[in-house]
């Protein structure tokens, strides 16, 4: 027999609550209080945040990830148009910025939305 799996009737994917900031409990756009802080707890349906594990695993990935991307873009554009310093600045800046940050609230939010959907939890001794 198959294991029908978690309980998912009305709740969003990982992929849409990750690319949206959604609450994994009820889909409604509540998950984050700030830039990339998640909210303290949803305002719609109260599930608490806080008690999510999701640590800064996305940051390490994305700091090689996307710092990758964009050296190799920025040496592409170098060798093969070779602008002013000036262009790179205007360029990169905002383009790492926004990557980062999206990036960030993309992953956390899979992350929480994966912990809630699987009911994952520290790890306790049957006795």
């Amino acid at each position: 027999m198959t294991d029908p799996g978690p309980d998912t009737e009305g709740q969003p994917g990982i992929a849409s609550a990750a690319l949206f900031g959604l609450c994994p409990k009820c889909g409604s756009r509540t998950l984050f209080g700030g830039v990339a802080q998640f909210a303290p707890r949803c305002r719609v349906c109260g599930l608490d945040f806080s008690s999510f594990n999701v640590g800064d695993g996305p940051a390490a990935f994305l700091t090689l990830i996307i710092g990758a991307l964009v050296v190799g873009l920025a040496l592409w554009l170098e060798v093969a148009v070779h602008p002013p310093f000036w262009v790179h600045v205007i360029l990169w800046v905002p383009i790492t910025t926004f990557a980062v940050i999206w990036g960030l609230r993309a992953g956390k939010s899979a992350l929480l939305a994966a912990e809630y959907q699987r009911k994952a939890g520290e790890g306790r001794i049957r006795d």
